[in-house]
């Protein structure tokens, strides 16, 4: 194992990683970084569990939405990169969840 140094927005994180996976794990923390920096510029979400919950989210929705356009495209990749955000549905998932989480403002 050997320990990588990330950030995220802007907080420095030191993380263990398996040997030979270090650029995969700072690769995973850059994305995060970037969603979790999106949702936070837009000015909705201010606490950081709050952005990192729907950063989540969103990240999952996408390589979700990646796996099933794999699966019926059979020419695609396995490992094809995640495309470009969908705004609208990024919107939408971010409204359904400020609606569901609403009547708590704290989280944890």
């Amino acid at each position: 194992m050997s320990r990588v140094e990330v950030s995220i927005m802007g907080q420095s994180l030191v993380l263990s990683s398996p040997d030979g996976e270090e650029e995969a794990l700072r690769e995973a923390a850059q994305r995060v970084d970037n969603a979790m920096c999106r949702i936070r510029d837009a000015g909705k979400v201010k606490a950081r569990e709050r952005i990192a919950i729907l950063a989540s989210l969103n990240l999952v929705f996408e390589m979700m939405n990646a796996k099933t356009s794999a699966s019926t495209e059979p020419m695609a990749a396995a490992d094809t990169p995640v495309g470009p955000i969908d705004e609208a549905a990024l919107k939408e998932l971010l409204a359904r969840l400020d609606d569901a989480l609403h009547e708590d403002d704290s989280l944890i």
